[in-house]
């Protein structure tokens, strides 16, 4: 019950790590916003939450509230209607983001744009529409940016990804001293490979898999639920001295190197 009467609203949470939050969360008494421009999975991952015996024995809940986070607009539309619907906004999680796979010298200038316009103003107008809304509460809050270990670990094909995500680390530091003052405070967090149904397609592939595990001193892959507890341990009152930094839930591999054995 650590986020008991807590409200808060979470991009990108129809599936994967964004979802994993929105449900434990809600367990721990929050009342969630789920935001996502996929609308039949953000309403069924709503469901599958409210529906949880354990989330309304803690007193916790989620709404769906259909979002493209690149649109000013539909930003401060879906704080609105977390206010509307849970009376305030204390938590608020930029996780909404989306890749684009080319070699350097083939990169369009549209897929560029496009993957910034998600995963780096995306993130800029979560915050401030968030952060404005705290203000105004005059009782704090916490903001959580999801970064990535690629915010400092290149990936040739992967270049606006990799852009926007190191962006995204010092967005969280110029955030974090802007909105020292109101007592809000603003974090990341930096997984590294985590079991996500996109990473589950790439762990199919034996060379694939090996080439992952290879880098991770851990040895194994990370769990959409242990991202969300870093995210909770950064909503609540556990960490309330702590803003500006950037968590890496890697494994190991930034500390890394060298290759480690795989084991077949």
């Amino acid at each position: 019950m650590r986020l008991e009467g807590k409200s808060a609203v979470i991009t990108g949470a129809a599936g994967g790590i964004g979802f994993a939050c929105a449900e434990l969360f809600a367990r721990e008494g929050a009342k969630v916003l789920i935001g996502d421009i996929d609308a039949e999975k953000g309403e069924e991952a709503a469901l599958a939450i409210d529906g949880d015996e354990s989330v309304r024995a803690a007193g916790g809940g989620a709404l769906f509230h259909h979002c493209d986070v690149g649109d000013k607009a539909q930003v401060q539309a879906l704080i609105d209607e977390a206010v509307a619907q849970f009376g305030g906004l204390d938590i608020a999680i930029a996780n909404a983001a989306i890749i684009h796979t080319a070699e350097f010298l083939d990169l369009a200038e549209e897929d560029f744009d496009r993957v910034l316009r998600v995963n780096l103003k995306g993130a800029l107008l979560v915050g401030q529409a968030a952060a404005r809304r705290m203000v105004a509460q005059e009782r704090g809050g916490a903001i959580i940016n999801m970064s990535s270990v690629n915010a400092v670990l290149a990936i040739p094909n992967q270049v606006p990804y990799t852009v926007a995500k190191g962006g995204l680390n010092q967005l969280t530091r110029v955030m974090a001293l802007a909105l020292a003052d109101a007592g809000i405070r603003v974090n990341a967090i930096g997984p590294g490979t985590i079991l996500t149904d996109l990473a589950m397609v790439v762990m199919k592939d034996a060379e694939a898999k090996r080439k992952i595990l290879s880098r991770t001193p851990l040895g194994r892959c990370g769990e959409p639920d242990e991202i969300a507890a870093i995210a909770l341990f950064l909503a609540s009152d556990e960490s309330s001295y702590i803003t500006g930094q950037c968590i890496y839930a890697d494994g190991g591999r930034m500390a890394l190197n060298y290759t480690v054995p795989v084991k077949d």
